[in-house]
């Protein structure tokens, strides 16, 4: 039985303002010491599927660079297929930037074919989860299934965001709607997919002459299988799955990570999330640190008499002389400096946060607000950023200077748009 896996990672992610300014969203860090993707890659390889197509778009240098070869993941092999990453190219025949989730295969169905699958798997590169594909592939076959969609509940006022099936005692899908305004159930579709290869090359070579296609397969390919009485089956999924595509799903992944068990176990040696890691020294806490419930990732320091809890912090993260990190997500070599606060927020990698600066406010009424500060922005000691802000890129001294008071006011948008 051959089985190709080919993962989706093109997408820009803008819901996660910052965090993807000047990356993909599956090459977003997670769980201090991980990338989003490695999830979906490690369930690849720990599922006994060597043969992986990655399908990249936006930014993709610094997926490029983490992947490479795929040495981490065992994928850095050619005769049982290893691992490529294809990005869109200009051809002799009619290929551009992917239209859809169902173009992007189609416009590298000749990398597809390569090996003469039996079964493709078609996944994306941004959700955190755990999964068998071995155990889902044979449950397609035992169906006689074209194509199976993993599905899992999700609660009805998020539903929207999802596509929304509907199914009948043998897990047949009977109807599908893709991101409905008003759901009409919570039974939602994960984005993960196995389809008999057959079937799918002839729907995608279909699909790509119509002119009034979105080309996607939430949109039209699953939708017209059911129309045409295929053989589409759901395959309800029981584990923890979450797709990490806004910025208060992405912290309360990571906060998912520090509950009593935790939501995902990092620890489950049967099933290892495999990554790139850095040279980094051990994790270092001076006398009178406080840590509680938190995760330290190599190449941490923690300055004496620090305050660290149920917070992520990732590789060389300095947290400075009686400084405290609540409830929030420190990326690769930011820097706290002392005396400074940090609550209920999400730091990119190189921020720093001034002596005795104020990042954020832990407010248990109402909504998370969370805030999110861009890659490289030093916030000025002494200021004060409130709840629910977002602060771009590169951000200095003087951008910060318009606020007299030294007070940047809650839900404030700073060196950053979310309208665009």
């Amino acid at each position: 039985m051959k089985v190709k896996a080919v993962i989706l990672a093109g997408g820009e992610g803008t819901r996660l303002a910052t965090l993807t300014a000047k990356r993909a969203k599956p090459a977003v860090p997670f769980g201090g010491k991980y990338r989003i993707i490695d999830f979906t890659l490690s369930n690849c390889v720990n599922s006994g599927i060597f043969d992986v197509l990655i399908l990249t778009q936006y930014r993709p240098h610094s997926l490029n660079d983490h992947i490479e070869r795929g040495r981490p993941w065992d994928l850095d092999r050619s005769f049982t297929g290893g691992v490529q990453i294809l990005q869109p190219y200009k051809g002799r025949r009619d290929t551009d930037w992917y239209a859809g989730t169902a173009d992007a295969v189609t416009q590298n169905l000749n990398f597809v074919r390569r090996g003469r699958p039996e079964y493709v798997l078609i996944l994306s590169g941004d959700h955190i989860y755990e999964m068998d594909y071995d155990v889902l592939i044979q449950y397609h076959r035992d169906k006689g299934a074209d194509a199976t969609l993993c599905v899992i509940s999700v609660p009805l006022d998020e539903a929207s965001r999802y596509g929304i099936l509907d199914v009948d005692e043998e897990y047949r899908v009977t109807d599908f709607l893709e991101k409905p305004p008003n759901p009409p159930g919570t039974l939602a579709n994960m984005g993960v997919y196995v389809f008999t290869y057959s079937v799918l090359e002839r729907l995608l070579q279909e699909d790509h002459g119509k002119g009034d296609s979105n080309h996607d397969f939430g949109k039209d390919i699953i939708p017209r299988m059911i129309s045409e009485g295929m053989n589409v089956f759901a395959y309800p999924y029981g584990g923890y799955w979450i797709d990490v595509g806004t910025i208060e799903a992405y912290w309360e992944a990571h906060m998912d990570l520090l509950s009593q068990p935790p939501s995902l176990n990092l620890n489950d040696r049967t099933w290892v999330i495999h990554t790139k890691s850095e040279e980094r020294p051990p994790v270092q806490i001076a006398s009178g640190a406080r840590i509680n419930n938190s995760l330290l990732t190599h190449g941490t320091v923690i300055s004496e008499n620090a305050i660290v809890e149920r917070s992520v912090l990732a590789p060389g993260v300095f947290v400075g002389p009686n400084a405290v990190i609540r409830e929030s997500v420190i990326l690769t070599d930011a820097y706290i400096e002392a005396g400074a606060v940090v609550e209920r927020c999400i730091l990119d990698k190189f921020v720093v946060v001034g002596h005795n600066a104020r990042v954020g406010v832990l407010s248990e009424v109402g909504e998370l607000g969370i805030t999110c500060v861009g890659k490289n922005t030093h916030i000025p000691a002494g200021y004060t950023v409130g709840q629910n802000c977002i602060l771009g890129t590169d951000l200095r001294l003087e951008n910060f200077e318009k606020y007299k008071d030294r007070v940047v006011p809650n839900n404030t948008e700073l060196g950053y748009s979310s309208k665009k």
